[in-house]
């Protein structure tokens, strides 16, 4: 009999042990072989931006067409007039770049004008000019229509709208 009661001590033990635990691991909700459930928000989402960036270059190969200056496409789908090429000097090998960048509406409204120096390759600059600044050396004007998704993006910024095509006119000193 003590090896009976001996026996159901340490059993219930046990069982209150393991039943104070926390939860395990979840089993996870698809079965298995089958894809997990996709999350169909960011996908409506993903897709809203692929039309609004169509409808952006759009928009803009219209502007640029009725233009008199021969604009040319670069790099993230930016047209771009070079004014000035500037000097035969090489930017500085440091990574900074000093330059002035007006920003307008495309109704010629300014919504941003910056001088300053900027290091290249740290999110300081819109996409279309860290992407197209090679093309320009110290003295350098380029005027570029950018879709929004190159100039201030989804979230825009102080002065400029979210999801604003822009004008940006761009001088390297």
């Amino acid at each position: 009999m003590t090896k009976l009661w001996h026996r159901l001590a340490v059993g219930g033990i046990a069982l209150l042990l393991t039943a104070c635990g926390g939860k395990g691991p979840q089993i996870p909700s698809q079965r298995k072989g089958q894809a997990p459930k996709e999350d169909t928000a960011t996908l409506a989402m993903m897709e809203l931006n692929m039309h609004l960036a169509q409808a952006a270059d759009d928009e803009l190969l219209r502007i640029v067409s009725a233009q008199e200056e021969p604009y040319a496409l670069y790099d993230g789908n930016v047209w771009m007039l070079i004014i000035d090429r500037g000097n035969d000097q090489l930017p500085s090998p440091t990574g900074s770049c000093p330059l002035r960048l007006r920003t307008y509406a495309l109704d010629g409204k300014l919504l941003l004008d910056a001088e300053g120096t900027y290091a290249l390759g740290k999110n300081e600059l819109p996409g279309a000019v860290e992407w197209n600044i090679d093309e320009l050396h110290p003295g350098g004007k380029a005027r570029m229509y950018v879709p929004w998704y190159m100039a201030y993006g989804q979230q825009g910024n102080d002065h400029v709208p979210p999801y604003e095509n822009v004008i940006i006119e761009l001088e390297l000193k």
